[in-house]
């Protein structure tokens, strides 16, 4: 019996370990790198209980784990402003390297403090799930504010495509006291609508049976209020992914609310052109970028 027992408890145990989830370590030049939290300990789960995956070109599959990445801006180049980078990959996996850590290393050059978020994934309808990971950013740099030197009031949030939507999605459904102060797109998903949208996105976002109701819920032109925060768009107007005209009725109801916005629509590039080698538009997009945030310091 004792024997049954024993062998029983020993398969418990090695069982036990083969099934814990193992985590993609992924290389890159961050200052610190922080795990957060994960489905266990986290506000809600998004249920995925699979091996975390990194393709070739760098996209994280299968995330249940929310990390960290931080850039910190060296003192004698720091605005004081940070930023929380979303990257983008349709909900469906995390495109980190070069719409993360590159974006991050652009921001870090120009004085932005910035934390690129491994954000854990909807898995077909756990909408609020990558919303708190969103959230859970804004309060890391704002809680370590003073010793990143920071100034807590000019923490803002960025994203590209799918993470383009993440950030607007936390930039209009979190409360005003909490969201962020400003927010950048690169060609992000923005409506659910018909030929504007990338249904991909949604699906991945609210479930592959998800009422029309819910879709335009979160079709997010449809959640601008006059306390969204200013907003800067970066499109090209050849993107087939996301067709920019999406943006367009982000930055119509922008305007229509008073709130401050700029668009620039590139006239060539198609999608996932941030920080893309031989982008034709890279300096301008940087510069449009700079100036932008230059102006927006000023006035705080």
């Amino acid at each position: 019996m004792k024997r049954i027992l024993s062998f029983a408890l020993l398969f418990a145990v090695v069982f036990g370990a083969s099934a814990q989830q193992t985590f993609v370590e992924i290389p890159c030049n961050a200052d610190k790198i922080i795990k957060h939290w994960n489905n266990s300990n986290a506000p809600h789960s998004n249920e995925i209980t699979a091996d975390e995956a990194r393709n070739k070109s760098g996209h994280i599959s299968n995330v249940s784990q929310t990390v960290f990445y931080l850039y910190k801006a060296d003192a004698e180049k720091a605005t004081g402003q940070a930023v929380v980078i979303l990257p983008g990959g349709g909900y469906r996996n995390v495109c980190i390297e070069r719409e993360g850590f590159a974006i991050a290393e652009y921001f870090k050059s120009i004085g932005v403090t910035a934390l690129v978020v491994k954000y854990r994934l909807p898995n077909f309808g756990h909408k609020e799930v990558p919303l708190e990971d969103a959230q859970a950013g804004l309060a890391y740099l704002r809680k370590n504010a003073k010793k990143l030197g920071v100034d807590s009031a000019k923490v803002g949030i960025c994203g590209s495509s799918a993470g383009g939507h993440l950030a607007a999605y936390t930039s209009t459904f979190t409360e005003d006291a909490k969201k962020p102060a400003f927010t950048v797109l690169f060609y992000p998903v923005i409506s659910g609508t018909g030929c504007m949208t990338h249904h991909g996105t949604f699906l991945h976002l609210l479930g592959k049976a998800h009422p029309l109701a819910l879709r335009e819920q979160y079709s997010l032109e449809n959640q601008v209020t006059a306390t969204t925060p200013p907003t800067i768009l970066l499109l090209s107007d050849n993107d087939g992914t996301v067709p920019p005209i999406s943006s367009l009725l982000y930055y119509q109801a922008l305007k229509y609310h008073g709130v401050k916005a700029s668009m620039h629509i590139y006239p060539e590039g198609g999608h996932g052109w941030v920080c893309r080698k031989g982008f034709r538009y890279e300096k301008e997009w940087q510069e449009a970028l700079n100036k932008w945030l230059k102006l927006l310091n000023k006035k705080k």
